[in-house]
């Protein structure tokens, strides 16, 4: 059959049309990054020591959004606040999933609670409970009678053995957290609730952090039998979900027990209970709730006291000038209340630079996206992991002046300057993964900055006439600490240590 020129015409019509289809469906580009890795690539270009540094160099190199595909899967690492607030904030209904993490998630069973629930009616109800309690710096006032006794007593513990602080501040933290959540006034040795939350909230950072596990790049292997060689992985798995297993179960089981005895204070989880019968998804959800919150505050709020303390250490003279201003305010015949908040500005800024100087979670946990999307002109897939750089975010020299200086000035304004950004609206994170126990942090940290200045001179050890400065070297891990170091703590004078040995009592 012969071809017509009308059939030529109705061909390039047709190619015509295709192309122009093809170039509306055809999605904008990836963001620029690094070239697709092989596993091996991924492994030595992203390190489970301190990621958050790749990626700021990502952000130097590719701009504010960059992108790497391991193994099929696209990770967008966001090196600014701009594009997480547009992002993470503004189009939170899509960018707020969690991804499967197969170790921390799956098989450690870390994804029953907040920080790693998938976006959905659970996570909705468990935003509520926490809401109800602890959503607003008002809501707090109810507990910062608890803040200011176990703070009190913190100080109790350090002028008793200053070379343990950094098990003191973890004591301190679980008690405030134990007892808003579940009731639970702490032993002063060896409690077991305490014991049970540091050795799971470290198996929580250990099993979630990036790159650490090889079944977090191949979830395939979780299906492996424990006894395949290299599956090691699952018999550790297995002890770590037992571990989490008990520590959401017995504290859980004492608030019951005690509201059957009639003897239960009010707390985050009887509140919940308090006559009523619940379903088994109700009991879940008021279970894990509360688990969420005593596990989520446990090891965060350490990190950034922990921080309070070595920069007090290296900065003698932010020391000096915090002192002072809770001298005049407070005076020295009382430690300080959150009462005297409003009135001690230094001092907040000082919390404040705690906060954005040692980040707590560089790396946030990644959310995932539920549909595609084109983001300033880049491709966005569907299934994405979002990671928001906030170890850069709070260091990045584009806001913060110095920013590996330690100075709490920086937020307040002076002649002709306005106050850095606040890094309490970067440090919690975004959108509605944004932490739920963020007034409670905030809350920690500045009692803990106002009481400790007040009642203790902090300072470098002197050994053999020399001093030793400890370093400032964050640790890997989905949440970072200071590494272990000293430093000499001792009452600021006769009426500090009389005020530190006053009666600290409910």
């Amino acid at each position: 059959m012969a071809i017509t020129w009308i059939d030529i015409c109705l061909a390039g019509a047709g190619v015509y049309l295709l192309k122009r289809v093809m170039a509306k469906t055809t999605p904008a580009p990836l963001p620029p990054g690094p070239k697709k890795l092989p596993l091996l690539g991924n492994i030595l270009d992203m390190p489970s020591v301190k990621p958050w540094m790749t990626f700021a160099d990502w952000g130097k190199k590719f701009g504010d959004i960059s992108s790497v595909e391991v193994l099929g899967q696209h990770i967008i690492v966001l090196n600014s606040v701009k594009p997480a607030v547009e992002m993470l904030d503004k189009k939170s209904s899509v960018y707020s999933d969690r991804p499967v993490l197969p170790m921390g998630g799956e098989l450690c069973g870390w994804k029953n609670t907040l920080v790693l629930l998938p976006y959905g009616d659970r996570f909705r109800e468990y935003r509520k409970n926490f809401h109800r309690v602890i959503g607003s710096r008002a809501s707090m006032d109810t507990y910062h009678a608890v803040e200011e006794i176990e703070t009190h007593r913190f100080l109790q513990r350090v002028l008793a053995k200053p070379s343990e602080l950094s098990a003191h501040v973890r004591k301190t933290a679980g008690a405030i957290i134990l007892r808003i959540s579940h009731g639970y006034e702490v032993k002063e040795h060896n409690d077991p609730f305490i014991e049970l939350a540091d050795v799971a909230v470290n198996q929580f950072s250990a099993s979630t952090a990036t790159g650490a596990f090889m079944v977090d790049i191949m979830p395939s292997l979780m299906y492996v039998p424990e006894w395949f060689p290299g599956a090691g992985f699952k018999r550790k798995a297995r002890e770590w979900h037992a571990t989490l297993e008990q520590m959401v179960a017995q504290p859980y089981q004492f608030v019951k027990d005690q509201m059957a005895a009639g003897i239960a204070p009010k707390s985050f989880t009887s509140n919940l209970l308090e006559g009523k019968t619940l379903s088994a998804e109700e009991d879940h959800v008021v279970k894990w709730s509360a688990a969420s919150l005593y596990s989520g505050g446990a090891d965060t709020t350490v990190s950034a006291i922990y921080s309070l303390f070595l920069a007090l250490t290296l900065f003698p003279e932010i020391q000096k000038k915090a002192q002072a201003e809770i001298d005049a305010v407070v005076g020295s015949d009382r430690l300080p209340t959150f009462a005297d908040r409003d009135s001690m500005p230094y001092v907040d800024a000082l919390a404040k630079e705690v906060l954005r100087w040692n980040v707590v979670v560089p790396l946030a946990v990644p959310h995932r996206v539920t549909e595609d999307d084109v983001h300033d002109g880049y491709y966005i897939p569907k299934g994405s992991l979002i990671m928001p750089n906030i170890w850069f975010m709070l260091h990045d020299p584009r806001t913060y002046a110095n920013p590996m200086e330690f100075e709490p000035a920086r937020f307040l304004a002076s002649a002709g300057k306005e106050p850095e950004i606040d890094p309490r609206t970067i440090c919690f994170g975004f959108g509605r993964r944004i932490c739920p126990g963020l007034h409670l942090a905030d809350a920690s940290v500045w009692i803990s900055c106002a009481m400790s200045l007040a009642a203790f001179d902090i300072s470098k050890v002197v050994e053999n006439g020399v001093e030793i400065t400890p370093e400032v070297d964050p640790t890997s891990g989905t949440i970072s600490h200071p590494k272990p170091f000293q430093c000499s703590i001792k009452p600021r004078s006769a009426k500090a240590l009389e005020l530190i040995q006053q009666d600290a009592n409910y």
